[in-house]
């Protein structure tokens, strides 16, 4: 008797880490419960550049980066608010961006909170820079990540993964 069900094909992932000097981005794909890494990247617009040209210089280098690597499903990171109001207005900016770009792509964009992206990933919605980046290498051993916004990207990627069934 042959079986009917089916291996689904891997989904892409794009995660994404809003930020306006630094928007990190990685890219995973999952297969039941397989991880595997596609690659991450930084997007730095000049700190020097007005808010308007930093955030079409983001949208720009989303934009390539959904083009080049053809994630089927993105997830950001909401925004974490702090003291500053005019910071978490500019912050906020730039998280549009990282949401609007995929979905301009056709892509459905799913939105993590900070502590529900490292307990996804640590165990733990206090886990430091170091332990976020030791558990990323340890799900992704063959990530290369020079920056935390990079670690950040692919653990929000991550997060997603485990939590995509659920939504």
């Amino acid at each position: 008797m042959e079986s009917t069900s089916r291996i689904k094909p891997p989904v892409r992932i794009i995660g994404i880490d809003p930020g306006l000097r630094h928007t990190g981005w990685g890219i995973i794909e999952v297969q039941g419960s397989h991880l595997a890494y596609i690659g991450c990247g930084v997007i730095e617009p000049s700190t020097k550049a007005d808010l308007a040209d930093r955030l079409a210089y983001i949208h720009e280098g989303l934009r390539c980066v959904i083009h080049d690597h053809a994630p089927h499903e993105a997830a950001v990171e909401e925004t974490f608010v702090n003291k500053d109001a005019t910071a978490t207005l500019k912050l906020g900016a730039a998280r549009g961006v990282a949401m609007l770009v995929p979905a301009q792509a056709g892509l459905k964009v799913a939105e993590y909170a900070p502590n529900q992206v490292k307990k996804s990933v640590v165990g733990s919605g206090h886990a430091e820079k170091a332990q976020i980046r030791l558990m990323v290498k340890v799900l992704l051993p063959k990530a290369e990540f020079r920056t935390d916004d990079m670690a950040d990207a692919l653990a929000i990627a991550i997060c997603h993964a485990h939590n995509r069934g659920i939504r």
